[in-house]
């Protein structure tokens, strides 16, 4: 689908960053708004709510915690630049530290794709809902 922003008066440069943005805001978002579903479904919760207040904390845990997943695992060559400008908080400098690691590695998606597998199949994406060690060491839930 080709690039629909409304504001046409940036240089291809800007328009491209703001679609990569566009484009990994929309990819984070499908993998933290599963990760939360199926945490819930396999806790026997009901879905998240749009209008609830904690299920948006929650779904922002899960945003941080991906974020933080790649900030490890995709950001061998730091982009500082990116770091230092985004001022908005660590969820705003971790995207647009994404944001320029997509633009500049060639194979981002791939690596995107392969964590966000991870992150869906591991147990911690339940959003901090980790078994305590007695849990782990006895083997209950």
């Amino acid at each position: 689908m080709p690039f629909r922003h409304h504001d046409r008066s940036h240089d291809l440069r800007t328009r491209i960053e703001m679609e990569v943005r566009q484009r990994l805001e929309e990819a984070i978002d499908f993998v933290c708004l599963e990760a939360l579903v199926s945490a819930r479904r396999s806790a026997g919760r009901p879905a998240p709510a749009a209008d609830n207040a904690d299920d948006r904390a929650e779904y922002e845990a899960h945003v941080g915690a991906f974020l933080r997943l790649l900030d490890a695992e995709v950001a061998g060559a730091a982009v500082p630049a990116a770091r230092e400008r985004a001022a908005d908080g660590e969820h705003a400098r971790l995207l647009a530290a994404q944001v320029a690691l997509a633009r500049r590695m060639p194979d981002y998606w791939q690596q995107l794709e392969t964590l966000s597998a991870r992150y869906l199949a591991e147990p911690s994406a339940s959003g901090g809902q980790r078994r305590s060690l007695l849990a782990r060491l006895f083997g209950g839930a």
